[in-house]
C-alpha cells in the first residue's frame, strides 16, 4: 500500500487567549482595611511548528487543518495569578516552507530536525485589580480581560530536501538510474509519468561519503505554467544543489536529445530564473541502444563546454560509477544551505514578527453610524471588562488621548450618535 504524497496544504492557527484578570479584595480576619487582591490571568499558549525528520509528507494536515492553543487561566483572589497555557507544538517534515496566506510572504524555511518557529503567539494575561492600585485610588474596581491570541491562515509547502535532483522528459530513465545508484525502489515502467511523486534515495560513494538524490516527476513543455505535473515537479527542484539532466541519447521515442536539453532548461528558467544558474551535469542515458553513440558525438558538438556530459546506461550500469563520483565532487564545492530561501541557524527557536507600520486607528462614516477601526483599539476593547464602571471610564480616557473623540467630532459626530467598534455599538456623549 503506497502513502499519498501531499506537498501543499492550508491550515488555520490561533494562539490561546490570555486569562482574565480578577477584581477581588482581601477579606481576612483582623485585616480591617484589606486592599485589592485580584491576580493576573495566565498567558495563552503559542502555536509552534517543529521539524520532525521522521515525517515525509504533509498528509497529517489533509484532514486536521485547525490548530488552536489553549487559553491561559483566569486570575484568582488573594493575589494568585492564573497558570499559563502550554504551547501547541505541531510537527512538520523537513523541507517545509511556511507562508502567510494573506500576503504570500515567506515566514520560515524549516529544514533542520528540531527547528522551531512560533506562528501564532498566545495573548498575555489580563491584569488584576492589584495592578491598578494607586495612592489616589487604593481600591480600584478594574481588571483587564486577557489579550486575544494571534490567528492567521498559513500555507505549508513541502519541497523535497535532496542534494541532487534528476530532471528530464518522462521515460528517459530517471527512476531506473535512482534504483541503480541507491536502495530506492521507485515504480518503473515504459509509459509516461510513472513517477507521480518524488522518490528519494541515499547514494553511497563509499562507507563514509554519500548524498541524497531525488527522482522527480518528468517535465513536459509548459510545465512552468502547470501543464502536466509541472508545478509538482518544479517546486521540489528549487532546493537541490546540483541538477542532473537525464537525456535519452538514443532518441528511442523519436526525440532529439539536444532539443530535449534546450526545452527542459527553458522550463526551468521560466519557472525560476535562478535555476538557470544551478550547477548541472548531463547524464547521457541509454548508451547501450543503437544510434546513441552517433547522437552523443553530435550532442557534444552542440553543447560544447557549457556543461559536463557523462555517457551512461542505467540498465547495464555502464558509466554510472563515474557519474556518481562527478556528482559528489561537485557537491563538495557547494554549501549545504546555498539555495535555501532563509539561512539555517543553529538556534532551535526562531520567532517572526508580523507587525508593520500602520495608523493607530481609522474612523469613517457608514450611513448614520460612525465606525472606529484599528488593531490597538480593537485589542484594547477586547481586553476591557465593561462590567465595572472604572474599566469603561479607562477605555474612554485612552480613546480620548489617542485622538479618537476629536476625529469623531471632525467627521460630524454629535451627542447621541451611534459609534461602532467591532460588532458593538454605543452612543457618542459630548
Amino acid at each position: 500500500m503506497s502513502i499519498m504524497f501531499v506537498d501543499v496544504v492550508s491550515i488555520f492557527v490561533k494562539g490561546g487567549n490570555g486569562g482574565n484578570g480578577m477584581v477581588a479584595f482581601r477579606r481576612e480576619k483582623y485585616v480591617p482595611d484589606g486592599g485589592p487582591a485580584g491576580g493576573d490571568g495566565g498567558k495563552g499558549g503559542d502555536v509552534v511548528l517543529e521539524v520532525d525528520e521522521g515525517l515525509r509528507t504533509l498528509m497529517d494536515f489533509r484532514y486536521n487543518k485547525h490548530f488552536k492553543a489553549k487559553n491561559g487561566e483566569n486570575g484568582r483572589s488573594k493575589g494568585q495569578h492564573g497558570k499559563g497555557a502550554p504551547d501547541l507544538v505541531v510537527k512538520v517534515p523537513p523541507g517545509t516552507l511556511v507562508k502567510d496566506e494573506a500576503s504570500s510572504r515567506v515566514i520560515a524555511d524549516l529544514v533542520k530536525h528540531g527547528q522551531r518557529i512560533v506562528v501564532a503567539k498566545g495573548g498575555r494575561g489580563g491584569r488584576g485589580n492589584i495592578r491598578f492600585a494607586t495612592p489616589q485610588n487604593p481600591a480600584p474596581y478594574i481588571a483587564e480581560n486577557g489579550e486575544p491570541g494571534e490567528e492567521r491562515h498559513l500555507t505549508l509547502e513541502l519541497k523535497v530536501l535532496a542534494d541532487v535532483g534528476l530532471v528530464g522528459f518522462p521515460s528517459v530513465g530517471k527512476s531506473t538510474l535512482l534504483s541503480v545508484v541507491s536502495a530506492a525502489k521507485p515504480k518503473i515502467a515504459d509509459y509516461h509519468f510513472t513517477t507521480l511523486s518524488p522518490n528519494l534515495g541515499v547514494v553511497r560513494v563509499d562507507d563514509m561519503k554519500g548524498f541524497v538524490m531525488a527522482d522527480l516527476p518528468g517535465l513536459i513543455e509548459g510545465a512552468h505554467q502547470g501543464v502536466g505535473l509541472g508545478h509538482q515537479f518544479l517546486r521540489h527542484i528549487e532546493r537541490t544543489r546540483v541538477i542532473v539532466h537525464v537525456i535519452d541519447m538514443a532518441g528511442s521515442e523519436g526525440r532529439n536529445p539536444y532539443e530535449d536539453y534546450l526545452k527542459i532548461n527553458t522550463e526551468l528558467k521560466l519557472y525560476d530564473y535562478r535555476l538557470e544558474e544551478r550547477p548541472q551535469i548531463i547524464a547521457a542515458n541509454k548508451m547501450d541502444l543503437p544510434g546513441a553513440e552517433e547522437n552523443l558525438q553530435k550532442f557534444r558538438q552542440q553543447v560544447g563546454d557549457e556543461v559536463p556530459v557523462y555517457p551512461i546506461s542505467a540498465a547495464t550500469k555502464q558509466g554510472v560509477k563515474e557519474l556518481v563520483f562527478a556528482i559528489y565532487e561537485l557537491l563538495e564545492t557547494i554549501p549545504e544551505d546555498a539555495f535555501l530561501l532563509t539561512p539555517v541557524t543553529d538556534e532551535q527557536h526562531v520567532t517572526y514578527t508580523f507587525e508593520e507600520e500602520q495608523p493607530d486607528f481609522r474612523v469613517y462614516r457608514e450611513n448614520d453610524i460612525f465606525v472606529v477601526e484599528g488593531e490597538k483599539i480593537e485589542r484594547l476593547f477586547k481586553m476591557t471588562n465593561f462590567n465595572y464602571d472604572e474599566g469603561a471610564r479607562r477605555f474612554a480616557r485612552i480613546l480620548r488621548k489617542m485622538g479618537v473623540e476629536d476625529e469623531l467630532r471632525r467627521l460630524g459626530a454629535t451627542d447621541g450618535d451611534t459609534v461602532r467598534i467591532l460588532d458593538y455599538e454605543f452612543e457618542f456623549i459630548e
